[in-house]
């Protein structure tokens, strides 16, 4: 046995992992020069692996690896001849993504660092025990897993949304992003209007991705500053252009060269601030604080706002002759009132993707929980929405607490008007009213009513017995 080994380790321990099952059909490869090690892991796995192969240097790994796919790669990083290193390099150049999990006798940070670098998913120091190589392979597994969730649900999307950004059924939201297509490749300032939380910044960067630019989509929000910190920030500045003033330094507009800049709640924009911005659109370039020389730049405004700038134009609060250089495309993003239609689906995709990044499960709306959600009149759009789904998540159910000022009870049924007012009475009418409304679903209706599944049976046995 290894002395990398202790004695009490090479006991393994009644771990229950086989109740996941989680590598029952999967297959894994083990590759350690020490017998005693490579015989503890095989004997360890193989009451849960579907299959395991064990080879003492990467000569016989890779022999073994091209004669059988591997779903996992334990290897120990020092091995005679080739280390684990540079063959997972080779394999990493090769197109090869199999998990692997390096093992070693020295804990060393350039090591460790060398592992990472060459896409390891796990660093184990020897010795160790037989449930932290459990708990490595669960997360192995579990990274896997969500990596194949995010990859289908971004097809999924892809498909379904045709990469311009917005999601949506309706007219208007199908007008809007044949209009994101047809202008994206466009060199022209576009001015997106929309209230807070409609998606602005979302329809801005689709615009971006789908121009062909090659440099960076660069958003700043242009009413968190004042006018002489956006001037710096957005221009840039030399040395000793005012006072700390260190060093040089590259404004937004640089950084945006080539690609993007998203000026967001341009309405808020101060106006001396409005007369800088207005020549740099007209002259292609800009002018750092503190210098007289100019810079070339090569960059697309989009603009957006949460105002109507025509009205800030005729009040004075903005600059007529910079609303017609930015307005020579007006996006509108409609609010959520505006597609109430697109809820159902728009709800859907949130709990789609949310439930794979907080490791929850997702779940359907039903049809009462949809209708709580489209009797609202959702303020904060699609934002609020989403916000909302998050927590219903959390709670495993969209509760009207979720939703300001919406009822958590169903519409009272007619018999109830004018049938008894008796407790017991009233109780089974709104049970059974939601019973009805999930058309059946004791547990949807269950979760409706905030009581378990066992509860509602009891009742419902309890009034079939009454019968």
């Amino acid at each position: 046995m290894s002395q990398a080994l202790r004695k009490e380790e090479t006991e393994i321990p009644d771990i229950r992992y086989s109740d996941k099952g989680y590598l029952k059909h999967r297959s894994v490869l083990v590759i350690d020069d020490e017998h005693g090690i490579r015989n503890f892991l095989v004997k360890g796995l193989s009451k849960f692996a579907g299959l395991i192969e064990a080879a003492g240097a990467t000569d016989e790994a890779e022999a073994l690896r091209q004669r059988c796919h591997f779903d996992l790669i334990i290897a120990d990083i020092k091995l005679p001849g080739k280390s684990g290193v540079e063959w997972v390099q080779e394999l990493r150049e090769q197109g090869c993504t199999t998990s692997v999990i390096f093992i070693t006798a020295h804990a060393q940070l350039d090591m460790a660092i060398e592992a990472i670098r060459v896409g390891a998913s796990d660093f184990i120091v020897k010795p160790f025990r037989m449930d932290q190589m459990m708990a490595a392979i669960d997360r192995c597994i579990e990274r896997q897993q969500m990596k194949r969730e995010n990859f289908v649900l971004k097809r999924q999307v892809d498909k379904l949304y045709d990469g311009s950004g917005m999601i949506g059924e309706c007219r208007l939201v199908q007008n809007l992003c044949s209009t994101i297509k047809q202008i994206a490749p466009m060199p022209s300032t576009v001015l997106i209007e929309g209230a807070s939380g409609t998606g602005k910044e979302l329809a801005a960067r689709a615009i971006h991705d789908m121009s062909g630019r090659k440099g960076s989509f660069v958003p700043v929000n242009c009413g968190a500053m004042t006018a002489e910190l956006l001037e710096s920030e957005l221009f840039g500045h030399v040395k000793g252009a005012f006072t700390g003033a260190h060093q040089r330094r590259e404004g937004l507009f640089s950084y945006a060269n080539g690609g993007t800049l998203f000026l967001d709640e341009i309405g808020e924009m101060p106006l001396s601030m409005q007369a800088h911005l207005l020549r740099v659109l007209e002259e292609r370039s800009i002018r750092p604080v503190g210098s007289n020389q100019e810079i070339p730049v090569d960059v697309r405004v989009i603009a957006a706002t949460n105002k109507r700038l025509q009205q800030q134009v005729e009040r004075g609060d903005f600059r007529q002759d910079l609303f017609f250089r930015l307005n020579v495309m007006n996006l509108r993003i409609p609010t959520l009132r505006e597609r109430i239609e697109d809820i159902r689906v728009l709800a859907q995709h949130f709990i789609d993707c949310m439930s794979v990044n907080l490791g929850l499960k997702p779940f359907v709306l039903s049809d009462y929980e949809l209708e709580l959600l489209t009797q609202y009149d959702w303020p904060g759009n699609v934002r609020e929405l989403k916000n909302v789904i998050e927590r219903s998540l959390l709670l495993g159910t969209v509760p009207s607490q979720c939703i300001p000022g919406i009822s958590a009870e169903p519409e009272m049924p007619q018999a109830m008007a004018t049938g008894s007012l008796l407790l017991e009475d009233v109780e089974k009418a709104h049970l059974l009213k939601v019973l009805e409304a999930e058309n059946g679903n004791k547990s949807a209706a269950a979760r409706v009513l905030g009581i378990s599944r066992k509860t509602l049976e009891r009742k419902v046995n309890a009034w079939n017995r009454g019968n």
